[in-house]
């Protein structure tokens, strides 16, 4: 069943400034400072809408032109195996990957289809321009195949070494294309490498974290808690890169406290990055907004070390008024650093205890849990929201046994070469 076009307005976090969208604002261009852009919905009462499949029952909260085929909703259930070997009595799993014996379908087994289907239906039907997406890996995969099987023109700027990332259960529709910043390189290199080709007018840049279409897609995780639990958490546990799913999450907080049927406590948001790509640790650790500096060849270095890649960006939305700082702060949040070890350890118990694997990053998450309840910062009674961001890999490798497609990509550029010549050489791919 197709929807109407959702009804908001944007806020700039910063000032206040309210301003209408024209389609794909990223940013208040009138703001004297860095700041997101918020989604306010007319629609302020939380709705699930049971007559819409997948990730679109909860359209109300999200900004759409469209919905797409394919779209699963994160699944919420209370955990029983964790839970007890951590000594809590409610902690709830919310899961995005693939597990059909709970309902969760996510066929690219990561939580980042919630951000491609948002933003793809945050697209006018009738756009010509090619949609650039720069992604570690997991975002790659999702945003490829929710335009491979939508017919949406893709470029998809990766790291050539997070390629093995790129597995799919069908060959990819020519509309997508991908290019890879040279090996040794990290995701901000292939930032850099979409940057360039987006200065031409025939390619529109998504937005990353900007993007509130990312966002709001992302927040459809503790939408999907809420409606389970019944009521807003106490704590929120998530693993970050950019910080956005957490950043997503606190701005759904504030929303369903604005509805007030769910209570008007703000969630403590638990973020954890995988030791020593830890420049959000780093910097909170020493209770200051702006970023702590780190070159860029110690970043590769720890971006090369760390095992949960994906959380590997050395320029997050941290600092800005709106940011992951922000939301740190406002919910009397903090963050935690795992290690590889730790990351492993807790990667093999969540499978032992919950019957399914998790990818690296969301054992961070599992593994800063622990550290939590092992310092007394969370109590056994205490609702908590574990996102696990992604998993069931194995599972669903082993359902499509032969069937399974590795995408490479069609050209690796230098990001430091000539835009024109990068964009010379990526127009000739459509």
């Amino acid at each position: 069943m197709e929807i109407k076009s959702t009804e908001y307005s944007l806020l700039n976090v910063a000032d206040g400034h309210v301003l209408q969208d024209d389609g794909w604002t990223l940013s208040d261009p009138a703001s004297q400072s860095p700041s997101m852009v918020r989604a306010v919905y007319k629609d302020k009462k939380f709705t699930a809408d049971s007559a819409q499949e997948g990730l679109y029952r909860y359209h109300n909260w999200m900004p759409l032109k469209r919905t797409l085929k394919g779209s699963c909703a994160p699944v919420t259930y209370k955990s029983e195996g964790l839970a007890a070997t951590l000594g809590l009595n409610n902690l709830y799993i919310t899961f995005s990957g693939w597990n059909p014996e709970i309902g969760a379908r996510f066929s690219t087994c990561s939580f980042k289809e919630t951000e491609a289907y948002s933003v793809c239906g945050r697209l006018a039907p009738d756009e010509k321009r090619t949609l650039v997406v720069a992604s570690a890996g997991n975002t790659a995969r999702a945003f490829a195949s929710v335009c491979s099987k939508n017919n949406i023109p893709l470029l998809l700027s990766i790291p050539y070494d997070n390629i093995d990332a790129l597995w799919f259960d069908e060959p990819l529709n020519p509309c997508v294309r991908i290019i890879a910043s040279p090996a040794g390189s990290d995701y901000f290199d292939s930032i850099a490498l979409a940057d360039k080709v987006c200065t031409s007018p025939g390619f529109l840049a998504e937005g990353g974290a900007k993007n509130i279409a990312r966002r709001d897609g992302m927040g459809t995780t503790l939408l999907s808690a809420v409606e389970k639990i019944g009521a807003i958490p106490d704590f929120y546990f998530q693993a970050v890169g950019s910080g956005t799913g957490a950043i997503a999450a606190w701005e759904n907080n504030l929303r369903l406290m604005e509805d007030g049927r769910f209570g008007a406590k703000k969630m403590r948001i638990m973020a954890s990055q995988n030791d020593p790509f830890t420049i959000m640790y780093d910097s909170w650790a020493l209770k200051q907004r702006a970023l702590v500096d780190f070159p860029a060849e110690k970043a590769r270095r720890a971006a090369a070390t760390i095992r949960a890649k994906v959380l590997s960006n050395r320029k997050p939305p941290y600092s800005l008024a709106g940011g992951l700082y922000d939301a740190l702060t406002d919910t009397g949040g903090t963050m935690y650093k795992v290690t590889n070890d730790e990351l492993e350890r807790w990667q093999q118990e969540f499978e032992r205890t919950e019957g399914y694997d998790i990818y690296s990053a969301a054992s961070v998450a599992v593994a800063s849990l622990h550290q939590a309840v092992a310092a007394g910062e969370v109590r056994a009674d205490d609702i908590i929201m574990l996102n696990i961001t992604g998993g069931g890999e194995k599972k669903a490798k082993a359902t499509l046994a032969d069937r399974i497609f590795y995408a490479k990509p069609h050209l690796v550029l230098d990001p430091d070469e000539d835009a024109d010549k990068i964009i010379s050489q990526v127009e000739k791919l459509y």
